[in-house]
């Protein structure tokens, strides 16, 4: 995290090109996390009810209780994780609206965690927000690493 103490991260080519390769991985992520949600979990509204209720018509169990906790749990860790850090990558290299773009992924990142277990604890209406806030979050973050990253390119050079 050293590039929160440098004062210019554009002019300084080393930390530049460690962001600059830190933001492609946090973009392979995002990418990916979308491919192995959908194998797994699902990512349509019809996938996550059948995912967390079962679907007798398709013959597909419901998650259970562990299981359900398992991956929520660790959904918390890998947001947390990649949204920090890319927020405050993002912070440095934006002028302007950073503070709506990233109080708007913080939010609905936390959105979408909430959502998912009160989709499963509570009522399945639930489902709908947990998918639409995350892809909300998704391009989001996706935007915010584009920008970074041509900004970061953009005087580096």
């Amino acid at each position: 995290m050293k590039f929160t103490v440098i004062k210019n991260i554009q002019k300084n080519s080393p930390m530049s090109l460690i962001l600059r390769g830190f933001l492609l991985f946090i973009l392979i992520y995002l990418i990916s996390d979308i491919f192995v949600l959908k194998s797994s979990f699902g990512i349509s509204f019809d996938g996550v009810n059948s995912t967390l209720f079962g679907n007798e018509e398709l013959y597909i169990d419901a998650i259970n209780e562990a299981s359900f906790l398992e991956f929520w749990h660790t959904q918390i860790f890998f947001i947390m994780m990649i949204l920090l850090t890319l927020s405050s990558i993002f912070i440095r290299v934006a002028n302007r609206s950073r503070a709506i773009l990233t109080n708007a992924l913080m939010l609905s990142a936390i959105a979408s965690l909430i959502s998912l277990p009160l989709a499963f604890y509570l009522s399945n209406f639930f489902t709908n927000i947990y998918v639409i806030t995350y892809f909300f979050w998704h391009a989001i973050a996706l935007y915010m690493i584009l920008y970074a990253l041509w900004k970061l390119n953009a005087t580096s050079v």
